[in-house]
């Protein structure tokens, strides 16, 4: 069974990230903690990205480079967890990306929001649940101040809402990947993606639900609009990294 996903009525209005100085949004370049914050103006290509974050994130375990939390866009492409299956690729029309994170497929591409944090957990509570439930967290609050519910599902990777149509649906896609403590990869959240490209895959395997966004929603919102609430809210997030996560309830 295929997840049935809808052409956004939307996708004609598709823009990509814009400089967010140039379009008169005021971003800090660093977050609490001499943290770097990056905001790139044109989309990156994979590849490129994936690079400079390996290369980043060994630079950061060796002290030689600060964290960093990186806001971009993707053209289309598929990327490929270390669970991924290959029958879950459905229809390769756009490249296909080892990625080296956990989880399966997931698609990037215009109209999607990436943040990719790259942090040193040594210098927090080393907890590895506890970073994923802090960037989970810190996409449900953002999502909630656009008049979005959204929550963690058990057994199921991402972040879930209510769809048009009553069913569940994810909005946004999680996956990292934790070296010598130090994190890489991250979020992608749907603000105006084309919905049809996710048909090329069983996104993160998960083939009962289908896929929605803040468009299809009815919230036209902005990438700097986006970027701004979620910047507001990362002095939280940072914050509860250092606090270990609670333990999980017997089953």
């Amino acid at each position: 069974m295929r997840a049935e996903v809808k052409d956004d009525p939307q996708s004609d209005l598709i823009t990509a990230g814009n400089d967010a100085t140039q379009r008169g949004m005021t971003v800090p370049s660093t977050l609490p903690g001499d943290i770097e914050l990056r905001v790139s103006a044109e989309p990156v290509p994979y590849r490129a990205a994936l690079e400079e974050m390996t290369e980043r994130n060994a630079a950061i375990a060796a002290g030689e480079a600060r964290e960093l939390i990186w806001l971009l866009e993707h053209p289309p492409v598929y990327t490929a967890g270390t669970s991924a299956v290959a029958g879950e690729l459905l229809d390769p029309r756009f490249e296909v990306v080892e990625a080296g994170r956990g989880g399966r497929y997931t698609y990037h591409g215009p109209g999607q929001r990436v943040a990719y944090v790259l942090l040193d957990l040594r210098k927090r509570a080393r907890d590895a649940r506890g970073f994923v439930h802090g960037l989970e967290g810190w996409v449900i609050d953002t999502l909630q101040d656009f008049g979005v519910d959204s929550f963690r599902s058990e057994g199921r990777i991402g972040i879930w809402t209510q769809d048009v149509d009553g069913r569940e649906a994810k909005i946004g896609a999680i996956g990292v990947r934790i070296r010598k403590w130090v994190t890489m990869h991250g979020f992608a959240v749907n603000i105006r993606p084309d919905l049809a490209h996710f048909t090329g895959i069983v996104p993160c395997g998960i083939e009962e639900f289908g896929v929605t966004s803040l468009a299809r929603l009815g919230r036209q919102v902005e990438f700097e609009t986006w970027d701004e609430a979620l910047i507001a809210r990362a002095p939280a997030f940072l914050a509860a990294l250092d606090r270990p996560c609670p333990p999980e309830k017997p089953a």
